[in-house]
């Protein structure tokens, strides 16, 4: 019996070194993907082909639960591999993810990140929320949300907006120390913002005109709440269909009545944020909806994407 005890409790013990030996704790180069539809992403899974339609092995993703302005905050989500399905209607509640029927930029984001830093292990945070401003004076604001930190609605008497959002979806997946599951507490260094957003400041003449001002004053924040003053911005230009159906006198098929504005406000801030670049591919895409790029377009910007913003940190570096 003593003799099979020791067996047991050796046997034990090399299960047990064997563990400790593999788990390896890591550094994770983070990334955040936030902004309104076009992040949330419209892609279909159905339309994925070959290795796009698979999980991308070594990346990790928090997707934060969408939440709602003057409610209580959410950012509910779970650390778990990349695999299709965080496009629009993904939901978890911190338990578990419900994958959807749709994807975004961060397949192919992920994908091409890996290409060209084999080597890294790669954590994605994606917030985002469609149909929100960064204004608290646009129409869509007051329906879908508003990213202004100081955004009120009286008539709701609720202070929380999707800045509030957005930081609670950082708390929940900083609070994950072992983010991979292998034991060994994680470690993040973040690398990049990813901003795909400004459709819903660009249907207001005046809102349009402060769109450069609101936007650095956002990600100021965004870096300031990733800890990270430096950290590049990638912006995607907006873009528009063409194909707004109201028939009026003088319409001009416009879905955005003053995309122009804002295009030209996302260059300016570039331009004058020397580590910051924006993505202008989003004017050869096309739609599968008046706001909505298709499938391949959403393919193609999370790669412009990834292209962007591992130049910038070589840049740096």
């Amino acid at each position: 019996m003593r003799e099979l005890f020791e067996k047991l409790v050796f046997g034990f013990l090399a299960v047990v070194c064997l563990w400790s030996s593999s788990a390896e704790a890591k550094d994770y180069k983070l990334y955040y993907l936030g902004g309104q539809s076009n992040m949330d992403g419209f892609g279909y899974v159905k339309d994925l082909q070959a290795q796009n339609a698979e999980p991308v092995k070594g990346v990790m993703m928090f997707h934060g639960n969408q939440g709602l302005d003057c409610q209580s905050t959410d950012g509910r989500g779970m650390w778990a591999e990349l695999r299709p399905g965080n496009g629009t209607g993904f939901t978890s509640d911190g338990m578990k993810n419900t994958y959807s029927d749709r994807f975004g930029v961060e397949l192919s984001f992920a994908r091409r990140l890996r290409e060209l830093d084999p080597d890294s292990n790669i954590a994605i945070i994606k917030y985002s929320r469609g149909g929100t401003s960064i204004s608290a004076d646009a129409e869509a604001a007051k329906t879908f949300g508003c990213w202004e930190p100081d955004f009120h609605q009286e008539k709701f008497l609720g202070d929380v907006n999707q800045y509030d959002h957005f930081l609670a979806t950082l708390r929940q997946a900083f609070a994950v120390v072992d983010i991979d599951g292998d034991g060994e507490a994680d470690t993040f260094n973040p690398e990049g913002i990813v901003w795909m957003q400004g459709e819903s400041d660009a249907g207001e003449e005046q809102v349009a005109a402060h769109y450069e001002a609101n936007l650095k004053r956002l990600m100021d924040l965004i870096r300031a709440a990733l800890r990270e003053d430096d950290i590049p911005v990638v912006i995607g230009r907006i873009s528009d269909s063409g194909k707004d159906d109201y028939e009026q006198a003088g319409a001009n098929g416009k879905v955005w009545e003053f995309g122009e504005t804002v295009r030209h406000a996302q260059a300016n801030f570039v331009e004058h944020d020397e580590n910051a670049a924006i993505v202008i591919s989003t004017d050869e895409y096309s739609y599968s909806d008046p706001w909505h790029y298709d499938s391949a377009g959403y393919l193609d910007l999370g790669k412009e994407f990834a292209d962007a913003v591992h130049a910038r940190n070589s840049r740096q570096n």
